[in-house]
């Protein structure tokens, strides 16, 4: 357990009160670390609430700078950061919500040249990026890393979440017991993504949304209070202003975390490595 100064104790009052995490939770906060892939539309709030949460290492990854359309959801930037780099606007905004929070900048791309050495350097993995191959790269690195994953995705009215950690079993060994790892729900990687928010649009405050539900998640894991989403997907349906939950079983045939999986290393794949990150 750590000391907390009297400023710590008024800043995270309304945490240290709350039963389930209490001094215990906001000390595993404090000494965590998240990379979080995107300073877009899920990224904004994401980060924001993390900060304010007092999680103690943030790593944000991205390659854009802001841009005007930005501003309709990507909450974490405003008119004068326009222009800027988005991790360099990122980090002066968190800093003015909680100065005590060190956030590290990768500037540029998610590639398989980096993405183990990124995730190797963090607690948990947030994904806030909007296109597939960034997705499965990103999921398949944190299986094979054995790091959580909690990711998020938006478009037009419709959000989804869930969390991946298929690397751990629940309490046995048997299949029962297996996490499903991103490829059990969503298979192998689909052709090149036709339509994106840039085409269809998205609803602003849908990134809000599904971007705060995904720090509850990520402070949820680090502290290891209420019940992990892994094994189901959470779908939101803004314009019905309805939620509903999926169980999804782990694949026996996954190619990822099956019995007989064909995928034993990142270099068994090829990932289109001019996708990047590209934040909803």
């Amino acid at each position: 357990m750590i000391d907390f100064t009297d400023e710590q104790i008024d800043r995270y009052a309304r945490h240290l009160v709350l039963p389930e995490l209490g001094e215990e939770g906001q000390a595993k906060l404090l000494q965590s670390s998240v990379l979080v892939i995107g300073a877009g539309g899920l990224g904004s709030p994401l980060l924001l609430y993390l900060a304010a949460a007092g999680v103690g290492r943030l790593g944000v990854i991205d390659d854009d700078r802001v841009d005007l359309s930005n501003l309709q959801r990507q909450v974490l930037h405003d008119t004068s950061a326009i222009g800027r780099e988005k991790v360099e606007s990122a980090k002066a905004r968190l800093a003015e919500v909680n100065p005590e929070v060190r956030v590290e900048l990768h500037r540029g791309r998610l590639t398989r040249a980096n993405v183990e050495a990124l995730t190797a350097g963090y607690d948990l993995v947030a994904d806030g990026s909007d296109n597939f191959p960034t997705r499965y790269l990103l999921a398949d690195a944190c299986h094979f890393a054995g790091k959580t994953l909690v990711s998020a995705a938006i478009m037009r009215f419709d959000g989804q979440l869930s969390t991946y950690k298929a690397y751990l079993r629940r309490d046995g060994k048997a299949e029962a017991d297996r996490h499903p790892c991103y490829r059990c729900l969503f298979g192998s990687q689909p052709p090149d993504m036709k339509e994106s928010c840039a085409d269809v649009g998205v609803l602003g405050a849908l990134a809000g949304t599904m971007g705060s539900l995904q720090a509850v998640e990520v402070i949820k894991e680090l502290t290891g209070i209420g019940e992990s989403l892994s094994g189901r997907l959470l779908l939101y349906d803004a314009l019905a202003t309805g939620f509903r939950t999926i169980k999804v079983a782990p694949d026996p045939d996954c190619a990822l975390c099956g019995a007989q999986a064909s995928i034993t290393s990142l270099d068994s794949l090829d990932y289109d490595e001019d996708a990047g990150v590209c934040a909803a």
